[in-house]
């Protein structure tokens, strides 16, 4: 079984505050699996740390107002084709991301606020038909 993942939920320092979202669970979940991690966030050439994104209006904003829209997208773009690249059997993103959050992220006014939409890349996994959980299944 090939395991699309969340390169933050595998330890790697790739959130956009410079950590991780290691989980003990989803690590022993892959122990015998072939794991891909991914982090279309540094797709787009964004550095980690970064400034904070939600998504608001179908716009990628940081929290001081700038738009990033199209490079996020580019990061989007790229990990799709990384994923395509191979038969991949199930996806493992981590939740309420603005680009990996499955079926919930956050509304776009940097006020903790969550609503029921997916992330960019979650979004475009679902649509071209993986198999996608969330962090928070595990």
């Amino acid at each position: 079984m090939t395991v699309l993942v969340s390169a933050c939920l595998l330890g790697e320092n790739c959130k956009y505050n410079g950590g991780n979202n290691a989980s003990p669970a989803i690590l022993e979940f892959l122990k015998d699996k072939q794991v891909i991690p991914i982090c279309p966030e540094l797709l787009a050439g964004m550095p980690s740390p970064r400034p904070p994104v939600e998504i608001k209006d179908a716009r990628v904003i940081r929290k001081n107002g700038e738009d990033v829209t199209d490079a996020y997208c580019s990061g989007v773009q790229k990990a799709m084709q990384r994923a395509a690249q191979q038969p991949i059997d199930l996806v493992i993103l981590k939740s309420r991301s603005p680009t990996c959050g499955v079926d919930q992220r956050y509304d776009g006014t940097f006020t903790n606020t969550l609503v029921q939409q997916s992330g960019l890349f979650a979004e475009a996994l679902l649509q071209a038909g993986y198999t996608v959980k969330s962090s928070d299944d595990f």
